[in-house]
């Protein structure tokens, strides 16, 4: 039996599930996001704000377009904020957070065990390959090249940070269609988690076949679909009966945007951000339909102007305000704890 077996490896080291707490599956709490800029039309009358520094003076506008004005995006300048609210999210009852940043969009393991020290919050690194536009130097690397990478980051610490283990795979970012490169990130995080037994999370293309197609590819290279987690499915299927059929391919269901209360989404303008309280409906037709088990739910935080220092929601919303509201909507406090914290344990926990 494996040392890691029935553990969950965070940035200090192994701890027992029960030690989790309350557990937020999908954060980041630094990155670099500028290969995302969403350009504005030629012409257009703000185009000045694009340039300008995150401040109470244009956050009127980038609520509104978040992912067109640079600074916005350069969310790994605020490593101190980030700190603070990590230990308000402690002050609220939070126990860990999983830290979701992979190659293409430069993650900074020395601070994710930083803020584990200062704030004694127990942070959880993934390893493996965002989506292939923002990595164009690991294109050519073959599915066994990438199986190795994410391989040695688990079992003997990151290339950069030996001392630092990852402890779960992902995210793995895919668009849809797949790209060559992403293909081969799938198929590699199947063929590692057949051998190690670890947690793997994946972020699907903005359409409602990508999950499908993901955990399909994931299966068919050896994965365990009880270890595999879909993100972003509040701006990837929008009906419940899509839901419940995806559900039924076994991998637990991640609505990961929450805070986002912006219903025109830029990174596909044909698809309406649901509300908070749109999320809590589709999760509460998910249990309602037996899957609470297979339910997670987060925030994705990766621009400045959602962390509290710039009037955003930062990383305590689900607990001072989702958990109350969906408490107000029937959902008991038992399937509660399902979601936030046996669940993401569960995951979390090597097999």
């Amino acid at each position: 039996m494996s040392a890691l077996s029935g553990k969950i490896q965070t940035v200090l080291g192994l701890i027992e599930p029960c030690e989790a707490g309350m557990t937020l599956p999908h954060e980041h709490l630094s990155l670099d996001f500028g290969s995302s800029q969403v350009k504005l039309p030629l012409g257009d009358k703000f185009h000045d704000l694009v340039t300008t520094s995150v401040c109470q003076e244009n956050l009127w506008w980038i609520a509104q377009h978040p992912y067109s004005n640079i600074n916005n995006l350069k969310y790994l300048e605020e490593h101190d904020a980030v700190i603070e609210e990590i230990k308000f999210f402690k002050s609220n009852g939070g126990g860990t957070v999983v830290e979701n940043t992979t190659v293409g969009i430069k993650p900074d393991r020395r601070f994710y065990k930083e803020i584990a020290q200062r704030t004694g919050v127990n942070i959880v690194s993934g390893t493996g390959f965002y989506v292939e536009p923002f990595r164009k130097d690991t294109v050519d690397m073959t599915a066994e090249m990438m199986a190795d990478v994410m391989m040695r980051d688990i079992l003997h610490g990151c290339q950069e940070t030996p001392d630092i283990k990852s402890g779960i795979i992902g995210e793995i970012g895919c668009n849809f269609p797949l790209a060559d490169s992403e293909r081969k990130a799938v198929q590699a995080a199947g063929h590692v988690q057949k051998e190690l037994g670890c947690p793997v999370i994946f972020h699907p293309g903005r359409n409602p076949n990508s999950p499908g197609e993901i955990t399909r590819l994931y299966q068919e290279a050896g994965g365990d679909v009880d270890k595999l987690v879909m993100s972003h499915l509040d701006r990837t299927i929008p009906t419940i009966p899509e839901l419940l059929e995806f559900a039924e391919l076994g991998g637990y269901c991640e609505f990961d945007l929450f805070g986002i209360e912006l219903s025109f989404y830029q990174m596909n303008e044909s698809y309406d951000m649901p509300s908070d309280m749109e999320r809590i409906r589709r999760i509460k037709g998910l249990l309602e339909a037996g899957f609470g088990d297979k339910v997670l739910i987060s925030h994705d935080v990766h621009t400045k102007h959602r962390l509290m220092k710039y009037g955003g929601h930062g990383f305590s919303h689900i607990l001072l305000n989702i958990i109350p509201r969906m408490l107000k909507r029937g959902i008991t406090q038992e399937a509660i704890d399902k979601i936030v914290k046996e669940n993401p344990q569960r995951w979390l926990t090597f097999k």
